[in-house]
């Protein structure tokens, strides 16, 4: 069974059932002792974009932003190390739509959407995302480079993931504080569907639907 470990802010590390391991976002926390195979960036800001903070596999690959959204209104679906990666939207003020992405990645049965920095989208009140019946979703809440949590709540409900995980909760600067890798009090106050909340750290095993 794949295993999601959160790092803190918007990074976290899977670790699928044949030993690939992909990091998603890194900047924040520890755990980056493992060769990364693939490497996901969902933007380019410093606290998402750390891609030499682990050792790479020989055969590591980085898929960024641009890779997945070259032009705008093009959204595209990538493979590699067993792993299925498509683009969807991911923007506010603070992040232009045409140079992030918000990643929904399948590997090991699992259907798993990186929102990446992003306020409320068309995807999600369209039903694109909640069509796509998504395993586990994560949604930030800092409510400054971000959406506040009320909002990252009404988007988990209209993604209609299985499990909602608040990330993101806190604006941070110093990836070594670990104040600012985390924030109890408003990953209380997030009201996804399946809510799950994981301390920088703590590891989850990731189910597929069937199981």
């Amino acid at each position: 069974m794949a295993q999601m470990l959160y790092q803190g802010h918007g990074s976290y590390r899977f670790v699928l059932d044949d030993g690939t391991v992909v990091y998603v976002d890194p900047f924040a926390g520890e755990g980056y002792d493992l060769p990364a195979d693939l490497i996901l960036v969902t933007h380019e800001h410093f606290d998402h974009s750390q891609v030499n903070k682990m050792p790479h596999a020989q055969d590591c690959r980085i898929i960024r932003a641009a890779n997945l959204h070259p032009t705008p209104g093009e959204y595209l679906t990538l493979e590699s190390n067993g792993v299925r990666i498509t683009a969807v939207q991911a923007c506010n003020k603070n992040h232009p739509v045409g140079e992030c992405v918000g990643m929904v990645i399948e590997f090991d049965g699992v259907t798993f959407y990186a929102s990446g920095d992003t306020s409320m989208t068309d995807d999600m009140r369209s039903g694109k995302l909640a069509a796509l019946a998504i395993d586990y979703a994560t949604f930030p809440g800092d409510g400054f480079y971000n959406m506040d949590v009320p909002e990252a709540s009404e988007c988990a409900k209209l993604v209609e993931a299985r499990h909602s995980i608040p990330v993101h909760l806190v604006p941070v600067n110093d990836p070594n504080d670990a104040t600012q890798l985390f924030s109890r009090e408003r990953a209380e106050r997030f009201a996804g569907p399946g809510r799950i909340i994981l301390e920088p750290g703590q590891t989850l095993d990731l189910k597929p639907a069937y199981s």
